[in-house]
Order: C-alpha cells, then structure tokens, then sequence
C-alpha cells in the first residue's frame, strides 16, 4: 500500500518539456510536490532517490514508451499509476488497465481534471491495506491449484509454476478472499486496483477471461470462476488459507 502524505509526491513522467512545465507549476499550486523526468532512465533515477507517492506517465514517448515503464512499474513497485493517454488510443487505455495502471486521462486535458483523478486515486490507495495481497502472506490452495502469494504465481499438481501478472493477481486474490460470494465488478474494482467505474466494466472482463485462461480446464465453459448474469462474478470452488 502506498501512504498519502500530507504533501503527497508526484512524479511526471513526459517527453514534452511544455506539458511537464504546466503540470509541474499547476500541482505544486495545489500544495503537492513534484517532480519531472522525460523519459525512463530519469524516472528511474528519481524513483530511487525519492519516496513518489503517484506517478502520471504518458504513453507515447520514444524509446521506452509509457506502457513498458507502466509494466516495469508494476513488476518491481506497488506505485499508483496515471497514464496519460491520446484521445484515439484506445487500445493503449485498455492494455495500460490490464497491465495495472490506475487510471487514464486523455489528451488534451483540464489540469483540474487530472488533480482530481490524482487526488481520488491516491484516496484508493490509502483506503485498500489489504487489497493488493502485499499485507497478508498467505498462501492459498483451491482446486488443483495452489496459489503463492510472494512469488504472485500458481501451481498444479505437475508442481509448474505459472506466473501471474499483476492485473491477474490481485483478481485471483480478490475471488480467493470471497469465495462463494457474487461480486459485483464495482466490487471487484474495490477489492483490487481501485481503477474508476467508467472504465473498469470493460477491463474486468478482460482480467476474467485472461485469468481463466490460466485456471480453468475449458475457459469456455468455466467452472471456477461463474459468470453471474447482471451481477457480476462469483469464485465457485473451495479456498483453503495456508
């Protein structure tokens, strides 16, 4: 989890010296602290010399784009993430949800807008302790499946681990937490990411259908995982907590 501080810490990341500039004088206007890098060789350098509390990441940039630092972020930090997006990108918004980003805001954009998209997703990030698996080191074994929570993988009878990315971890966290229980995909949103309704009916889906890819023996006719009609999802098999 990531604690808001009273002055939280926010990290841009865009190779437009402009759009840096603006942000960076319109949030430190509304009492936070900023800092700026262009790309990704100077967000690293400032991830390791600073406690960031958000990072706002644009996706098109050259070299390492803001997807591959979306995805980096999420294999090696626990970080909210903002992507800022092209209004005719849809296939980046949708793919950065699925890879972990916390919420998206196209170009061209209000700075207000952003601040409040800032500001509600650091709330999320205060509010889950136990959301994100990290504060609970359990294991968990359902099915012919043996879930470890540390190295964010599964594993059948064959012993094989099979990674998970971190989309697909907090959903199979979440669904091994309440099992037997319909939860709704604003439920779900609650209970993982904490990504905004408006997008997030359409990146669940996704995630459930990935994750029973990878669990299911027919991911066309699951058995684990139940579609509930205009209800959402319910997690059908038994959950021992190791």
């Amino acid at each position: 989890m990531v604690a808001m501080n009273p002055t939280p810490h926010i990290l841009i990341v865009d190779d437009h010296q402009e759009i840096r500039d603006l942000l960076a004088k319109y949030l430190a206007k509304h009492e936070m602290r900023v800092s700026v890098a262009e790309g990704g060789e100077a967000m690293r350098r400032i991830l390791m010399a600073s406690a960031i509390d958000l990072v706002v990441l644009d996706v098109m940039m050259p070299g390492e784009d803001g997807l591959t630092l979306c995805r980096n972020l999420r294999a090696t930090t626990d970080l909210p993430v903002i992507l800022l997006t092209a209004m005719a990108e849809e296939t980046d918004r949708v793919v950065g949800l699925e890879i972990g980003a916390d919420d998206y805001v196209t170009k061209p954009f209000n700075p207000r807008e952003l601040l409040a998209r800032i500001k509600a997703v650091l709330r999320r990030a205060q509010s889950i302790p136990k959301q994100r698996g990290e504060s609970s080191a359990r294991n968990y074994e359902f099915g012919n499946w043996r879930l470890d929570v540390s190295q964010r993988d599964i594993a059948g009878k064959d012993n094989v681990a099979i990674p998970l990315s971190t989309a697909e971890f907090h959903l199979l966290n979440a669904f091994l937490e309440h099992p037997r229980i319909v939860l709704s995909r604003d439920r779900l949103l609650d209970l993982t990411s904490g990504k905004t309704a408006n997008v997030f009916d359409r990146s669940i889906d996704n995630q459930v259908s990935r994750l029973r890819k990878k669990i299911e023996t027919d991911p066309k006719k699951p058995t684990l995982i139940k579609t509930v009609w205009g209800g959402g999802y319910i997690f059908t098999a038994d959950v021992t907590a190791l």
